[in-house]
């Protein structure tokens, strides 16, 4: 147990083991300054707040998970990013806490609204009915967006110092690095791009999933958006 939270944690440590003995070159160096957490967290505070303004019909919970949110967040925008070498491990893990805890939320939301499609009960409004279904769906693209962003090749940290060469996504400037600035590397704002595209089209667009988990968790994120979006969309034509 000990040995796998050390691996989530400091996925570094995984890597180098995975690695040992072999000889690795990477393609491009990623070392640069880390990206800054603001989008992140710019992203976090939007999801807690979609989660707020759920009716109590779809969100009997969420006050416990907005309220937990908001003082993972307060320790999160707080951190000296100065200090980042020696606060990297706790700060991944506030960080996983807290995308834990938005994706567990809206995962009871979205399947008590599920449920109460499936069954023609619970909200009757059309209008309201679709921004409940516009929020949660919302919400489920900033959650995805944030574990892509943290597993990817180790997340943040290890992707500064291009700890792991084998990338989980492959996005279009490392396949044209001439079309990229030097030193290029994905930051939030790319995952960002990712979760919605894949939310809206159902599939891979211009980004591609290279490891199996990122595979799966795409195909998790689809499933997901296209249930709420066909359900919400013809209940709310019923209703009209």
């Amino acid at each position: 147990m000990r040995a796998w939270l050390e691996r989530l944690l400091d996925p570094s440590v995984a890597i180098a083991q995975k690695l040992q003995g072999k000889v690795v070159e990477p393609a491009t160096r990623l070392i640069a300054a880390i990206e800054s957490f603001w989008p992140p967290v710019t992203g976090m505070v939007v999801a807690t707040l979609l989660q707020a303004s759920l009716p109590d019909r779809v969100g009997q919970l969420r006050w416990v998970f907005v309220g937990l949110s908001l003082a993972l967040l307060v320790i999160v925008a707080f951190v000296n990013p100065h200090q980042i070498e020696q606060r990297h491990r706790p700060l991944r893990g506030l960080m996983l806490a807290l995308v834990a805890l938005l994706s567990l939320g809206n995962a009871i939301s979205g399947a008590r609204l599920v449920i109460d499609l499936v069954n023609g009960e619970g909200i009757s409004d059309a209008g309201t009915l679709l921004r409940t279904g516009g929020a949660i769906w919302l919400t489920n693209v900033i959650v995805f967006s944030l574990w892509y962003w943290l597993f990817d090749r180790g997340g943040p940290y290890a992707r500064v110092h291009a700890v792991d060469p084998l990338p989980a996504f492959m996005f279009p400037q490392m396949d044209k690095p001439e079309f990229a600035p030097p030193g290029w590397k994905p930051e939030y704002v790319d995952y960002l791009y990712l979760a919605f595209t894949n939310a809206l089209a159902f599939s891979p667009t211009d980004v591609m999933p290279l490891a199996r988990w990122a595979k799966l968790t795409m195909l998790v994120q689809s499933l997901v958006s296209v249930m709420i979006a066909i359900l919400v969309v013809a209940r709310a034509v019923n209703i009209l």
